[in-house]
């Protein structure tokens, strides 16, 4: 080949290099993956009687008293490692809300804000850091509910709670007036799964039970068919509510009735199955907020619809 020829394949193939180098840097990069969503970490609510609050927490439920690494107002009632009650102070002029925000952890905190943030969800400008190390950050659902994404700290302290009726958050609900608008939110973007739905009535749909991604513990809408605003206090701490896992109901409302820790309590006189096929037992903390213990698996055929994932264990 001349050296002419040469030179000039050479500069036309260094032309095409430089055109594919440049086109590549032009592509969009490559969207985020949607990092695991690995549980329930904590359910947060306010407290109007905090002494009475500690009582119910510890006293009752068994779980350990902690600092709150999140907000130096608040407290922690630890039941495990990686799941626990936050309690925090009642703000002026709330309204009869007394729930504050549901979380669930996360593998990567800051991932899953890049995730949501490049679905044109609205996220903070950065995470924030726990005490403990831990990383979260809080967005809003399509109904404005606040939800929290925590990852855990390196090495989380371990929790004896050995009073505890329970160890395993297994579901938190709160109301939601429109399914379809919040399953934008749970199902297409965070990808929860089906698991469970039912009703009160034949033919009516109160509430909607979805696992998170990454485990078998769940969010239950729980739907009202009216205007929010005439729901009360009462009815709104029994939507609004928490759940721990156990092998045996009843055998969980001996122990609390044979150790008296039911003294002075609001709570149901008896156990008694759900229309999930599951026993449950309620009581609600000194503002309200329901309690329910729930069989980990059904022992009796569940109404409405079929269970369509795995059941949670201890």
């Amino acid at each position: 080949m001349p050296f002419r020829s040469f030179i000039a394949s050479c500069l036309s193939a260094a032309a095409l290099v430089a055109v594919c180098l440049t086109a590549q840097a032009q592509l969009p990069d490559k969207p985020p993956a949607r990092p695991h969503i690995t549980g329930i970490s904590h359910i947060a609510v306010y407290t109007s009687k905090p002494a009475a609050t500690e009582h119910f927490y510890v006293d009752i439920v068994g779980a350990e008293k902690q600092p709150d690494p999140e907000n130096p107002k608040g407290v922690r009632y630890a039941l495990s490692a990686t799941q626990f009650i936050e309690v925090l102070p009642l703000p002026e002029g709330v309204s009869i809300n007394r729930l504050d925000h549901t979380a669930w952890n996360t593998g990567d905190a800051e991932a899953l804000r890049r995730y949501l943030g490049s679905k044109a969800w609205k996220v903070p400008g950065n995470v924030e850091r726990g005490a403990d190390g831990s990383r979260w950050f809080t967005v809003k659902d399509p109904e404005g509910n606040k939800v929290e994404f925590v990852q855990l700290p390196e090495h989380p302290q371990p929790v004896a709670a050995v009073n505890a009726i329970g160890h395993h958050i297994i579901h938190v609900g709160y109301l939601v007036e429109n399914r379809a608008v919040e399953d934008a939110f749970y199902r297409d973007l965070l990808g929860f799964k089906p698991y469970w739905f039912g009703g009160a009535a034949e033919g009516r749909i109160d509430w909607v039970s979805q696992q998170s991604p990454n485990s078998h513990d769940w969010m239950e809408y729980m739907l009202i068919h009216g205007p929010a605003e005439s729901v009360s206090a009462h009815e709104l701490g029994v939507l609004d509510h928490l759940s721990i896992g156990v092998d045996s109901v009843d055998a969980a409302f001996r122990t609390l009735k044979e150790a008296n820790r039911l003294a002075g309590v609001v709570a149901d006189s008896h156990t008694q199955i759900g229309k999930d096929g599951k026993g449950q037992f309620n009581l609600y903390d000194p503002d309200g907020i329901r309690l329910e213990l729930m069989n980990f698996h059904a022992t009796e055929k569940p109404c409405c619809s079929p269970f369509t994932a795995d059941d949670p264990a201890e």
